[in-house]
C-alpha cells in the first residue's frame, strides 16, 4: 500500500441485490475504484449497476460526484456507503473493524473536502418510527438512528391501503433468475401506519390561477405515498420512455391505464394505482376477437402477478375497439437500453391499436403472440361464450391450449388435459336444454368445468377435440361408473346422496331402481301405468296437480 492510495481486498459490490461478487476497492486522488475479482465477473451479468462497465466488471466513482461516505455494520462485517451527487447510492461490503482507521485516514489525505462518517445502526427493535428520504433510498428511523434502508429502484408499486395505511411492493427482478434451490427469501411487501394530517403547500395550477404557497391539510399517509411514488419512479412519464400508449381500457385490472414502454419495464398509470411490470414477467401473450367481433382483447400472461393488497393479477386483459387506428412513433434514442429494440420494432406504426400494442409487446418481451386459431363456431367466431362457476366470458381453442376470458382469465394446454366429458347433449324429445356443459378432467390438477355453452357450439367444439387428439368421454360413461360403485354399497350410512346416484345410474343402464324395503309387486302388469310415465311424459300430470 503506497501514500499515493489505499486498497482492500476481498470486498463485495452490494449495490444491487443478489450480486454476489467480490473484487479489490482502490481509493485515489481521482476517486474510488472496484473492480471485480479473477472468476467474480459471471456474478455481475445482467446487473444494473450505474457506472458499471462489463464485462470487465470495474466500478469507477469521480470524486467530484460523490457528496457523502458513510461506515455501518453490515452482514458481510462492516461496509462503506457512497452517496453519488446523482442520487445513487453505491454499497462496499467486507470490510474488517480494522480497516476503519485505514480507510478513515486514507480518505482524508486523498479525497480532499470529504470525511467518512459513522453511522451507528438501531437495534432495539421498535415497529415506529420515521421514515426519512434521500436520493434513491428510504431509511426507517428509529430514535433518530437508522433502523433499515428501503431501495427505491427495487418499489413496483405502492398504494393508499385506506386512509392512513401505505402499501409497499417489491419485486427483485434478479431473484427469478436463480434456480430454486439457490433463490434467496425476498421480502415482496411492507405497509406502513402513519397516522395523524400534515400542511401542504398547494402547486400553481397549469392556468396560473391558483396561487402557489397556500397550504392545506392532507393525511400524513397520502404524503408518504406521493414521495414513495416520486422516488420509486412510479408516477407520471417525464420523457424518459420510448412510446407511450394513453387511456388504453385494461380488463382485468378494471380501469383506463396509460401504459408507459421503457427500455426495461413499462408502467401502467392509473387513476388510483401503478404498476411497473418488468418484462421478464411476462411469459405469455394472446390476441383474440370478442364474440361481437367489434372488440379485440390483448391478454398479457404475468409471472409473478402482479398485486393489489391481497388481490393478484396473474393477466392483464386489454380491450380494444377493432376499428380504432392511431399512428405511433416509437423513439429508440431515449437510451442504449431502447436501441435494442431497433432490430425488432419499426420506428413508425399506423394500423389499428390493437394491432400495434401486441406488436410493440412482442417485440420488447420476445415472445410469441398467439393469435386465435383456425376454430370458428357456429356464428363463425374465434370462441364461444361460456361460464366458469358463476363467471361469463368466452372460451378460445387455440392451437396449443384452451383460453378463458376475461374474467377470471385461464389458460389450459392440451397437455394438462385428461379427458373432457360432454354433458347434457342428448338431443332427444325428453331433453329440450338449450345449453350444454363440458368438464376437463386434468392430469393432477383441479379439474374445469365450462357450462352454458350454446348447443349449437357441440358439432364444432367435438370436431376441435378430435383434431387435436384430446380424449373424449359422454356423461353416460361417468354416471355409469358411479353407479356401479354405490350399488355394491349396503350401508345407510351413505345418505340421501348416495341413494340418487344409485338411482340416477340404473336409470342410465335401463333399470328400474327400487326401494331396499319394498316387496315384490305380485300385481304388476307390462302394460299397466307406472312411474315411467312421470319420469318420461313431459304432460304427465300427477293425482295433486290435478286436484288443485
Amino acid at each position: 500500500m503506497s501514500d499515493s492510495r489505499v486498497q482492500f481486498s476481498d470486498i463485495y459490490l452490494a449495490t444491487e441485490p443478489y450480486v454476489r461478487s467480490a473484487g479489490q476497492v482502490r481509493i485515489g486522488a481521482s476517486g474510488i475504484g472496484w473492480k471485480a475479482a479473477e472468476g467474480e465477473t459471471d456474478a455481475l451479468e445482467g446487473a444494473n449497476i450505474p457506472g458499471l462497465v462489463l464485462p470487465a466488471g470495474m466500478l469507477a466513482l469521480q470524486r467530484d460526484d460523490v457528496r457523502r461516505l458513510q461506515w455501518q455494520r453490515v452482514a458481510r462485517g462492516y461496509g462503506l456507503r457512497v452517496f453519488m451527487k446523482s442520487g445513487t447510492l453505491h454499497k462496499l461490503d467486507g470490510f474488517n473493524a480494522d480497516d476503519f482507521e485505514t480507510l478513515r485516514d486514507g480518505i482524508k489525505r486523498l479525497l480532499h473536502g470529504l470525511t467518512l462518517e459513522t453511522r451507528d445502526i438501531s437495534t432495539k427493535g421498535w415497529n415506529w418510527g420515521k421514515p426519512d428520504f434521500e436520493g434513491t433510498h428510504m431509511t426507517f428511523r428509529v430514535d433518530n438512528r437508522p433502523m433499515f434502508d428501503l431501495p427505491m429502484s427495487q418499489v413496483s408499486n405502492t398504494n393508499l391501503a385506506n386512509k392512513n395505511e401505505v402499501s409497499i411492493e417489491f419485486q427483485p427482478p434478479r431473484a427469478r433468475t436463480l434456480k430454486r434451490k439457490n433463490a434467496p427469501d425476498e421480502l415482496v411487501e411492507v405497509r406502513f401506519y402513519v397516522p395523524g394530517t400534515t400542511t401542504n403547500t398547494k402547486k400553481a395550477d397549469s392556468d396560473g390561477e391558483q396561487a402557489s404557497g397556500e397550504e392545506e391539510e392532507v393525511s400524513a399517509a397520502s404524503v408518504v405515498h406521493d414521495t414513495i411514488k416520486e422516488r420509486a419512479d412510479l408516477g407520471q412519464v417525464s420523457g424518459d420512455s420510448f412510446v407511450q400508449f394513453p387511456e388504453i381500457l385494461c380488463l382485468t385490472p378494471r380501469g383506463r391505464y396509460n401504459i408507459d414502454m421503457f427500455s426495461g419495464f413499462l408502467r401502467l398509470h392509473g387513476k388510483t394505482y401503478d404498476y411497473k411490470i418488468a418484462y421478464q414477467q411476462v411469459q405469455r401473450l394472446f390476441l383474440v376477437s370478442k364474440p361481437d367481433e367489434l372488440h379485440m382483447m390483448f391478454i398479457v400472461g404475468l409471472n409473478p402477478p402482479i398485486r393489489q393488497g391481497q388481490t393478484r393479477y396473474p393477466y392483464l386483459v386489454l380491450q380494444f375497439v377493432r376499428d380504432e387506428e392511431l399512428a405511433v412513433d416509437l423513439n429508440f434514442a431515449v437510451d442504449e437500453g431502447t436501441r435494442k429494440f431497433e432490430s425488432r420494432l419499426r420506428a413508425h406504426y399506423d394500423e389499428p391499436l390493437y394491432r400495434i400494442v401486441a406488436t410493440v409487446f412482442a417485440g420488447v418481451t420476445e415472445k410469441r403472440l398467439v393469435e386465435g386459431g383456425a376454430f370458428r363456431g357456429y356464428h363463425g367466431s374465434q370462441g364461444i361464450k361460456a361460464s366458469l362457476k358463476a363467471s361469463e366470458g368466452t372460451l378460445y381453442p387455440l392451437e396449443k391450449g384452451l383460453l378463458f376470458a376475461p374474467k377470471p382469465t385461464l389458460y389450459i394446454p392440451h397437455s394438462d388435459i385428461a379427458s373432457i366429458v360432454f354433458s347434457r347433449v342428448d338431443a332427444s324429445s325428453s331433453n329440450k336444454m338449450r345449453t350444454f356443459d363440458i368438464k376437463l378432467n386434468m392430469h393432477g390438477a383441479q379439474d374445469y368445468q365450462f357450462v352454458s355453452i350454446n348447443r349449437e357450439e357441440h358439432a364444432s367444439l367435438e370436431a376441435y377435440m378430435t383434431e387435436h387428439g384430446i380424449k373424449m368421454l359422454s356423461e353416460l360413461n361417468e354416471t355409469t361408473a358411479v353407479s356401479y360403485k354405490g350399488m355394491d354399497m349396503d350401508s345407510d350410512d351413505e345418505g340421501r346422496g348416495a341413494a340418487r346416484s344409485i338411482t340416477k345410474g340404473a336409470a342410465a343402464l335401463g333399470i328400474n331402481s327400487e326401494d331396499e324395503d319394498s316387496e315384490e309387486d305380485e300385481d304388476f302388469v307390462a302394460g299397466s301405468e307406472s312411474d315411467v310415465m312421470e319420469e318420461y311424459d313431459e304432460n304427465y300430470v300427477s293425482s295433486g296437480e290435478g286436484e288443485e
